[in-house]
Order: structure tokens, then sequence, then C-alpha cells
């Protein structure tokens, strides 16, 4: 055998190797785009003094997180950020999951009920958001008109009464609208979830006497923890950097009273690209520790018992 016969197969092997890389290389290609690329360059220009027409004027070193930090309102948006995905993020897990269970049965209208349930998840957040803030409008929203017809118009303020323009109103508010669109995806979620549940385990349950609250607890929710980690998770991400509610709804205000990190980001392009820019790394690494906390909280890595 010569060597050139030798080398024929090793060859073949070497272009067998490389045959995943035409199945997962556009992939590869797609997230360094689209993914790596701009958070290099997000990164980079949080240390270049840029001019607000884009015009890069140098390095700037540390003097965007500086300034960033010396924020009075900083603090308090931040804070006001991770409260706002908690109270997202736990009130649309609950109502999903008794959305889930009750759509798990079989009833009539089900399926009608079903599609219903898809309309705030397939209408635009945008469109949703600005449709609320309609209804929320002091003098003409059909809100207000409906306070006046149940003569709450003083316990909630009085005909004048802005619920968009105070926080201690507007929040409420705010949380609610991302609740409702946040539903319809963590719902349906949790029914694949449910979909995958063995009916034998219900009715081994059954055999050994367990009552329904003990089932759930026992047996749907653990079983329910991969389905239920997904959609929480998905939903810590989506609603940590949501901009379409607040913006559309508050723009943030009165003064930043109602802005979450993403609306400060957003604010601070205005006047300082290099500054929303050390937001925005900021903004990420809050989203990585957010991540990381849920995950060791959840324990998603633990098989169920």
């Amino acid at each position: 055998m010569t060597t050139l016969d030798v080398k024929k197969p090793r060859a073949k092997r070497g272009l067998r190797a490389l045959e995943p890389l035409a199945w997962v290389g556009p992939a590869i290609v797609l997230i360094v785009l689209v993914v790596l690329w701009p958070v290099v360059e997000m990164i980079r220009s949080s240390f270049l003094e840029i001019s607000r027409l884009g015009v890069v004027r140098g390095s700037a070193g540390f003097a965007n997180y500086e300034k960033l930090f010396a924020e009075k309102d900083f603090a308090d948006v931040m804070v006001r950020s991770v409260i706002w995905v908690i109270a997202v993020v736990a009130l649309t897990v609950l109502i999903s999951l008794a959305l889930a269970q009750l759509f798990n049965q079989r009833f009539p209208g089900r399926k009608l009920a079903r599609w219903a349930l898809i309309a705030p998840w397939a209408a635009s957040v945008l469109m949703t958001a600005i449709i609320f803030k309609w209804m929320l409008d002091p003098e003409v929203g059909v809100i207000n008109q409906i306070r006046l017809k149940l003569g709450l118009i003083d316990a909630m303020g009085g005909a004048a009464a802005d619920q968009l323009g105070d926080a201690s109103t507007a929040m409420p508010w705010l949380v609610f609208v991302a609740v409702f669109v946040s539903v319809p995806f963590t719902t349906y979620a949790l029914l694949a979830g449910l979909a995958t549940i063995p009916a034998d385990v219900y009715e081994a349950a059954r055999m050994d006497g367990a009552g329904r609250l003990r089932t759930y607890w026992s047996i749907t929710l653990p079983l329910l923890r991969p389905a239920l980690t997904v959609a929480a998770l998905i939903n810590v991400m989506n609603v940590f950097n949501s901009f379409p509610i607040i913006w559309a709804m508050t723009h943030g205000q009165p003064g930043y009273s109602t802005a979450t990190s993403t609306i400060l980001m957003y604010i601070l392009k205005g006047s300082d690209i290099g500054e929303s820019a050390a937001m925005s790394v900021v903004n990420f690494g809050m989203v990585i520790v957010l991540t990381v906390i849920f995950l060791k909280v959840s324990r998603w890595n633990k098989e169920v018992a």
C-alpha cells in the first residue's frame, strides 16, 4: 500500500468530520453577527466619548460609568427594574398555572377559549399599550367612564385623575398590561408541559387516595418544572428588557418614577451615547445575574424524584 493510498481514507475522514459545519455553520455565523458582535460593540462603545451625532471623539475610560452611577435616579431605577421583573413574572406564572390547569380540562367551548387566549399574544405589544393608554385617558377613557357609572370617581381620585400621571397608580397599570401580554405564551408553554404528564401517574395517585390538591402539589408541579422553568426564564429576560409598554404608556414619567433601566438607557441615548452604552452593559450584566439567580433558585438541573 502506497503513502497516497493511506492519505485518501484520512482525507475522506477529514471531510466527513467537517460535514456538520455545513449545517451548523450558518447558525454560528448568524449568532456571531446578531448576538456576539453587537455585544462587543456595545461594550466597546461604553468606553468611548461619542457625540450626540455619533462622532467618536476618543477614549473615555470609565468616565461613562462614573457619570452613570452618579445619576441621582440610577439606584431607584435599578431597584424598580428588579421589582418590576419579580412582580410581572410572579403574577404571570401564577395566573398561567391556573389557566393552564383550567384549559387542560374538558369543558364546552374549550377550543374557543384557547383561541381567545392567543389574542393578547398575537397583537402588537406597542398597540396593546397604546390601547390601554387611551382607555385610561382621564377625560374620555372608557375606564374612567366605567368608574363614573360605578360611582368610583371620588374613591379613585376624582373625574380628572390621571391614572398614568402618578407612579403610585401608574406602576400597577403597567404591571397589569405586562402580565396581560405575557400570560398567553406562559399558559401555552405550561399546557404543553401538562400534555407530557402520563395519565397513569394520576391514576396511581387516585388509587393511593391522594386528593386533588395533594396530587397537584406532589405530582403535577414537579413534573411540570421543566416547562415552568423555561417559561419563567424567558419571561424574566423579556420583562427585564421590556420597552414598548412603559414607553408608550408613561415614557418613564413623571420624572423617572416609572422608568426601568431599559427606559433610562433609551432616554440617555438622546444626550450621551457613551453613557447610554454603559447603561446597556449594566443591563446586560443584570440580565445575566437575574438569570443565574433564577436558575440557582429553581434548581433546574436537579432531577425530579
